[in-house]
């Protein structure tokens, strides 16, 4: 009989899933060890030997208290529980490199200077290749074709409380949407680190292939990450507003337009592969340009509808959605710079001057992206140096080792990494 396993978790800056695992009778209260250079690591395996760290320091993988999962069972093999975790110094004090500890920071602040809690809930799109035949855009025989794999994601999502409202056949051939209900923003973060690897591992069990990867190919619908967000002050919703232009509140107004007024400095974290501009185009229905709109997928900021059909109040409904992020980005980071970007927006006390599509631009590479950000020291501001710097540096490593190939190959090594 197989040994049981608890993984320690951790999700580094390229969005990968790394740790190391105990006999699970070790329980809740262990902790491993852990190195600072491993945050160092890009997408293809190679770290980035400039990094701050180099071969100095440990750490410690601490777990989460409440972030325990349930791995998929498999024939074979012995049960396997995820612990998330968090990379703590030695004596236990936080490590403020550490992604989650950023996105922590910054809700904090939020709450503390404003009072206000970010609510949030993400929409991940994936492929998943290997099923007898390929079924129509949002039909019902592209979702037969993978059973059951779907119900059994489903089910495996909500016996871990991941609480899944959608599954359903996307646009793209082999093309596939999971939803999750809306939650504090760092759960929410932490249930998109273990929802990939659910849909990773269910798809192996069942001899299928899923990728994140935000292309397949150059010319293929892309895989987003799309982060529906709003605001709660003392327990009650504060984003909606019928009688305020797009139905956003005067606080919403000013929140959001810190995320439009820093948007592509903002990208280097949400879209931070070399292929993720190849997706965030005009009429890719992605998000073509830096600016908020009334139910407009070609914005970066979409103001979703409200179903008023319904007995739930719109209030406790209404969201805005970032569409610029995909699963090449730690959901912890995303969280943690939308937060922060939130936090500049009512700080400068402005409202949204626009609300409705504008020409004007995002960046069009990782490159430019990383430009823009070096342009706004304000944004730089908000990550410890090290942390920017090791980012930084892993993007370089990326870029050298793709220099050379064609968009094509570059998305063929990203398929095989997400």
């Amino acid at each position: 009989m197989a040994a049981p396993l608890t993984f320690l978790a951790t999700c580094d800056l390229v969005a990968l899933v790394r740790g190391r695992s105990l006999e699970t009778p070790a329980g809740n209260g262990s902790t491993v060890g852990w190195v600072p250079a491993d945050l160092a690591l890009s997408s293809f395996g190679a770290i980035w030997h400039e990094n701050p760290f180099g071969s100095v320091g440990d750490l410690r993988l601490r777990p989460v208290p409440g972030a325990s999962y349930q791995m998929p069972k498999k024939d074979g093999a012995g049960v396997m529980t995820l612990l998330l975790a968090q990379q703590v110094l030695p004596d236990g004090s936080t490590w403020v490199n550490d992604p989650r500890a950023f996105a922590m920071g910054a809700l904090e602040e939020l709450k503390s200077e404003f009072g206000i809690e970010l609510i949030a809930s993400f929409e991940h799109e994936f492929l998943l290749h290997g099923a007898a035949y390929d079924g129509s855009a949002f039909g019902l025989d592209a979702l037969r074709a993978v059973e059951p794999f779907g119900s059994e994601l489903v089910h495996l999502l909500r016996e871990n409380g991941l609480e899944p409202e959608n599954w359903l056949a996307e646009y793209g051939v082999n093309q596939f949407e999971i939803t999750l209900g809306a939650t504090d923003a760092l759960k929410a973060a932490d249930h998109a680190v273990v929802l990939r690897e659910f849909v990773r591992d269910l798809a192996r069990i069942h001899s299928l292939r899923a990728s994140f990867t935000p292309l397949a190919n150059p010319e293929s619908v892309g895989n987003g990450v799309h982060v529906h967000l709003s605001l709660s002050k003392n327990g009650k919703p504060i984003t909606y507003d019928p009688a305020s232009p797009g139905n956003l509140s005067v606080t919403a107004s000013k929140a959001f337009n810190g995320i439009l007024k820093h948007a592509a400095a903002l990208l280097p974290f949400t879209a931070p592969s070399q292929i993720s501009f190849l997706r965030l185009q005009p009429h890719r229905w992605s998000s073509g340009g830096a600016f908020i709109a009334v139910q407009d997928r070609e914005a970066l900021l979409r103001i979703c509808p409200v179903n008023t059909s319904g007995a739930t109040p719109a209030e406790k409904t209404f969201n805005v959605e970032f569409r610029a992020a995909d699963a090449t980005a730690n959901p912890w980071i995303v969280i943690g710079v939308l937060a922060r970007a939130l936090i500049s927006g009512l700080r400068d006390d402005r409202e949204i001057a626009h609300i409705g599509a504008t020409d004007e631009p995002l960046p069009r590479s990782l490159t430019e992206a990383i430009a823009s950000l070096h342009q706004d020291p304000e944004v730089m501001s908000w990550f410890p140096k090290e942390l920017l710097d090791t980012h930084l540096g892993i993007r370089s490593v990326e870029a050298a080792a793709l220099e050379n190939l064609s968009d094509a190959q570059k998305c063929e090594r990203y398929l095989n990494v997400y």
